[in-house]
């Protein structure tokens, strides 16, 4: 039998008759409303982020199957972490903490999705993403997290496959979250403050030469990218400073005086 399908991106427990479903689906002669519903049915799980969906339709009987595919690993961090993005800078900021059970979840999720073939690669591959989003596993970075996993402190969490957390636990990682987020705001207040010191401190100096400072002062390069001045802004003459030879005087700068004609003898 002939079979026509339908691939789109919906919200989790959201798709709806409108575009790009309604309009695709249309023309096959199926009933939407009951489609939407079985779609709605299956991404129940992935609510508030895009999932891939197929709706696979017999032009004959009319009779469909929809498969589901999964968010990126990075989405389903974000939702177990509860937060809306990662990292800007995943060394030095770390923006939530979530347990061995729930990297256990995203890999049970993802399936054959994963490179790893057994359940302890899975888990080694979802801490890594962790590890790029700044998010901590168990308290600690990605990095040793990974480390703890292969020494086989994780052994039975991951061999029983426990993705359940308990109400205690999951205010644990709400508090945790919560100060991690105010440790990140005082340590950006501190380099943004660094950073304007030094910018101020080299006023007149080439942008290349503030950048260096700032770059030597360990500031972190999007914050750099805020706050380094222009070249025009970065060559400025210090408040006092006599003009580079040839350069045209300040704007409300009074003109340099002239020098007097030479006598000639």
């Amino acid at each position: 039998m002939p079979k026509q399908t339908v691939e789109a991106l919906v919200n989790g427990g959201h798709a709806t008759a409108a575009p790009p479903l309604g309009p695709a689906l249309g023309p096959l002669g199926v009933n939407i409303g009951q489609i939407i519903a079985e779609i709605n049915k299956k991404t129940a799980d992935f609510n508030g982020m895009q999932v891939p969906i197929k709706v696979i339709v017999d032009s004959s009987t009319k009779e469909f199957k929809i498969t589901v595919g999964t968010p990126p690993v990075s989405s389903l961090i974000k939702k177990e972490a509860k937060i809306e993005k990662g990292s800007g800078n995943p060394l030095l900021d770390k923006v939530a903490d979530i347990k061995i059970e729930q990297v256990i979840k995203i890999a049970k999720m993802k399936g054959d999705a994963l490179l790893g073939k057994a359940m302890k690669q899975r888990v080694k591959e979802i801490i890594g993403t962790c590890n790029s989003m700044g998010v901590l596993v168990e308290g600690v970075p990605a990095v040793e997290a990974i480390q703890l996993v292969e020494q086989g402190k994780f052994d039975e969490e991951i061999r029983t496959e426990k993705t359940e957390l308990s109400a205690e636990e999951m205010k644990e990682l709400e508090e945790e979250r919560k100060k991690l987020e105010e440790e990140m705001k005082t340590r950006r207040a501190e380099f943004e403050s660094r950073a304007k010191q030094i910018i101020n401190e080299l006023t007149g100096k080439t942008r290349a030469e503030i950048k260096a400072k700032l770059i030597e002062a360990k500031i972190p390069a999007k914050m750099i990218e805020e706050l380094l001045p222009t070249d025009a802004a970065a060559g400025a003459a210090a408040p006092g400073a006599a003009p580079a030879p040839g350069a045209a005087p300040a704007k409300g700068a009074a003109p340099a005086p002239e020098k007097k004609a030479e006598k000639k003898a």
